[in-house]
This record gives C-alpha cells, structure tokens and sequence, in this order.
C-alpha cells in the first residue's frame, strides 16, 4: 500500500515543525572590546586568576602584531597597553616572574590575564592550569 511513505513523510515534517521556536525579538548587539587603557602608572596591583597558553598557540598571531613565543616571558591582559610590564605572583607558592603585555584576553571572566608558558613554569602553574595571582604593574619598558 502507497500509504506508509506518505505516513512517514508526514510524521518527519510534523516532528521538525515541533522543534521550532517562536522568533524572539533581536538583542542588542554586543559592546565592543574596552579599548586599551592610558598608560599605566607603576604600583598598580590586581589579584585573580589567571591561566596559560599552551605552546600550540606557538607562531600566531597575537594582538599586538608580535608571533607568539611559548618559551618568551609575555602575556595577555584585557586593558594593560603593549608592552606594560607586570610581575606576576602565584599566591600558592609566592614565586614570581616579571612580563611583558603583548596580547589581549583572557577571553574567560574570572580570569585577569593569560600568561606564556614560560611564564607559567616560571611560577610553577604548570600542573594545576589555573592560579591565584597576584599582577603589580611596574611600567613600560
């Protein structure tokens, strides 16, 4: 009998109709990035959490212009101008390592600053990912 493929046809339109949504009203679209703050003045300090890039970021492009190194002492901050330079200490085990903004980011909200490799085994954050830390900004270089 003709009947079933009609009966299948009629049921795959009926279960996608059934999926869709009413059309909600447009947002408004998204602010655009803060732009990079003034220079900032030595002393400033911040606490949070921040995290590192793995090497298989190694030769893009940051946002600065610059490739990324793995193995240099830099970092992205979400409003420190190019090329501040930051002391970064984890708050676990006090150690310390001074770098340099070349990125921008994190793109995570919790997070204050992406630092390179380098920098995370400097501070040995390597196994935990994610610290605790302390950012002083010392000026530009």
């Amino acid at each position: 009998m003709k009947l079933r493929p009609f009966l299948i046809a009629a049921s795959a339109v009926v279960l996608s109709l059934s999926t869709l949504s009413i059309a909600q009203p447009a947002s408004a679209p998204a602010a655009a990035p803060a732009p990079a703050a003034a220079p900032a003045a030595g002393g400033d300090a911040a606490d949070g959490k921040v995290a590192y890039y793995g090497k298989r970021f190694a030769g893009r492009k940051t946002a600065s212009g610059q490739r990324f190194n793995p193995n240099a002492l830099t970092m992205a901050h979400k409003t420190l101008p190019f090329g501040t330079r930051v002391r970064v200490t984890n708050l676990a085990n006090n150690k310390s390592v001074v770098v340099r903004v070349n990125d921008r980011g994190p793109t995570q909200a919790d997070r204050v600053g992406d630092l390179s490799y380098a920098a995370a085994r400097s501070i040995r954050m390597l196994r935990s990912g994610v610290v605790n830390a302390k950012l002083e900004v010392l000026g530009k270089k």
